[in-house]
């Protein structure tokens, strides 16, 4: 069994829509690097906390039956790991970086709409 860490711990105490505004401050912040084309390494920190922030809270949606939105979370995982695994070549390609930055907005605007569509069993 994998030890739950005091970072994960902490942020588990919070509800499923403080969790996903955590998420959507860290989306805000890797948008506006992206535009910026700094920080690579604090961009990586992010995308690479981003993904924990959205492992710890889909099984409490998914517990909650909000499995569709869940799983858009979890296509949200597909694209910050795809990122990583493609990392050199994104952050070397104002193309693709600006891709991201869009793609990065986009889905910033889900997550604040889902944490703000949680059903009344996420929130207490």
């Amino acid at each position: 069994m994998i030890e739950i860490t005091p970072r994960q711990q902490i942020f588990m105490q919070d509800d499923v829509p403080t969790r996903l505004h955590h998420l959507a401050a860290h989306l805000s912040q890797i948008q506006a690097l992206w535009t910026q084309a700094s920080s690579q390494e604090l961009i990586l920190t992010l995308v690479k906390e981003s993904r924990y922030f959205i492992e710890w809270t889909v099984p409490d949606m998914v517990k909650a039956d909000d499995i569709d939105r869940a799983a858009e979370l979890v296509d949200l995982v597909r694209l910050l790991t795809r990122w990583l695994f493609n990392w050199d070549n994104i952050w070397s390609n104002v193309e693709q970086r600006q891709s991201a930055a869009g793609q990065t907005q986009d889905w910033l605007r889900r997550v604040l709409e889902i944490a703000g569509k949680e059903p009344e069993s996420l929130s207490a």
